[in-house]
């Protein structure tokens, strides 16, 4: 999608602040008219700023997700529909709230995906995918621009209704934050991810308990939050998605802000910054047991260095690891909802969801020693 895709709303936008401007000069007295001519100018800028970043990054693909039309339905209706057995064709989309009760972290609503094997009378425990978006944003941008939704549910439907409960927690506390998945004087969102989400989402859910069949993948600083938190918590997740992360935490949007990093996230401590570094810890310890996918767009420069560089540590530090670039893509949806149907069903067979299919990972490549 590019910046075209929103044309209408941005067109009307321009002609209805052209039309007021017009009745404000002719109407107004000058200097009041002066003032709110201004006013309407700048804020018309704002609006078409806006609208070309979202263009940009996708995070709201449609006019109708922008104005919240189909939105996550209640989570008691899913608990309805399984208490009278009735299995649905596709998932369900829900909200779900996930307390911060050990970490206290102020969190928003997450959104979770139940797929139709979860509504049968018999069904198993069902193992977890945590997806966590980037900033800005919130929880609902993988069900959104990501399309998450009905890559599980074409998941789904070809192995039977069977595919992971798949939980969207919030990252970041609001739509700008930015918290970098760590234990921060902006919030502990390392504790919330690690230790509250599992627990309410197995509360919740009734799924697989935290560990070996539980994977987390995301996009942008999701995606480094992914590989960060399965390496300091191998525990907890047993696999990890990295669509278009950085080298590991960073205050800015590039890998050369490491300096203020430290000062920001960790209080001046360097030694606190390398238990968070995503290469030091692949290079001092090793990972038996793990997988992680690495996926990027070509032409997303620092994402894409980030990545050649992550995975072949992974590898030798013991994860099974994937690689894929994706020629002539950027810093964008297009490429991170290509991530997770190029990714889901290798991370479903290492959560012993499905028998592995070498067909199905065929973009999958070991990334070099």
């Amino acid at each position: 999608m590019s910046a075209t895709d929103w044309w209408p709303v941005r067109a009307v936008l321009l002609v209805l602040s052209l039309i007021g401007i017009g009745l404000i000069l002719r109407f107004a007295r000058r200097s009041v008219s002066v003032a709110l001519a201004v006013m309407l100018v700048l804020t018309l800028a704002v609006v078409d700023v806006a609208a070309a970043v979202n263009a940009s990054y996708r995070y709201l693909p449609t006019l109708g997700v922008a104005l919240g039309l189909g939105g996550a339905d209640d989570i008691r209706d899913a608990y309805a529909d399984r208490a009278r057995g009735r299995v649905p064709e596709n998932g369900l989309v829900v909200s779900a709230t996930l307390p911060g009760t050990r970490s206290g972290f102020a969190a928003r609503e997450a959104i979770a995906y139940l797929p139709p094997a979860w509504f049968g009378v018999d069904r198993p425990e069902l193992p977890v995918l945590v997806l966590l978006h980037g900033t800005p944003g919130g929880p609902g941008d993988w069900a959104d621009g990501g399309r998450a939704t009905s890559t599980l549910d074409a998941f789904a439907a070809q192995h039977g209704g069977l595919a992971p409960v798949v939980v969207m927690p919030d990252v970041n506390g609001d739509f700008i934050g930015d918290t970098e998945c760590v234990d921060s004087p902006g919030g502990d969102a390392e504790t919330y991810l690690t230790a509250d989400v599992p627990r309410a989402v197995q509360q919740q859910f009734s799924t697989r308990p935290p560990g070996t069949q539980w994977a987390i993948a995301g996009f942008s600083e999701g995606g480094m939050c992914a590989l960060l938190l399965t390496l300091r918590h191998p525990g907890t997740f047993g696999t990890f998605g990295d669509f278009s992360g950085l080298l590991g935490p960073r205050a800015g949007e590039t890998d050369e802000g490491v300096p203020a990093t430290v000062a920001q996230y960790f209080g001046g401590s360097q030694r606190e910054f390398a238990a968070h570094d995503p290469a030091t810890l692949l290079g001092s310890r090793r990972f038996p047991g793990t997988g992680g996918w690495f996926e990027v767009g070509g032409t997303d420069t620092d994402s894409a260095a980030a990545a050649t560089r992550l995975a072949p540590s992974a590898r030798q530090a013991g994860i099974e690891t994937c690689l894929v670039v994706l020629d002539g893509l950027g810093h964008s949806f297009e490429a991170w909802s290509a991530a997770l149907r190029d990714s889901l069903p290798w991370m479903a067979a290492r959560l012993g969801l499905v028998p592995p299919n070498p067909a199905a990972t065929a973009k999958c490549r070991p990334p070099p020693s």
